[in-house]
């Protein structure tokens, strides 16, 4: 994330409080699995793919917004590169 990014989401967090994005992370979740289930289910038209982009980047910042309050950022990074690496290790290994 930008510096700018983090110094919102930082502003965000003092300003509604850590309990409350909380709830925003699962309300923004639901959202995405709520249109994504439409997706499946075949309704796929313009607002369709344009609401799973906007979902997709509420629950991005609202987990950006998470690992801000519960200060694992480093522990984030570090996880998702590992996790990265053993996904395309698996790939390869089924080729």
């Amino acid at each position: 994330m930008t510096d700018m990014e983090r110094r919102t989401f930082c502003a965000a967090l003092y300003h509604y409080g850590g309990q409350a994005q909380i709830t925003m992370v699962f309300e923004e979740m639901a959202e995405l699995q709520d249109v994504l289930c439409k997706f499946l289910r075949g309704h796929v038209d313009g607002d369709t793919l344009a609401n799973i982009a906007e979902e997709i980047a509420d629950v991005g910042i609202m987990l950006d917004q998470m690992a801000i309050e519960f200060e694992v950022e480093d522990a984030v990074a570090e996880q998702r590169a590992f996790k990265v690496r053993r996904l395309r290790e698996r790939i390869e290994n089924d080729a």
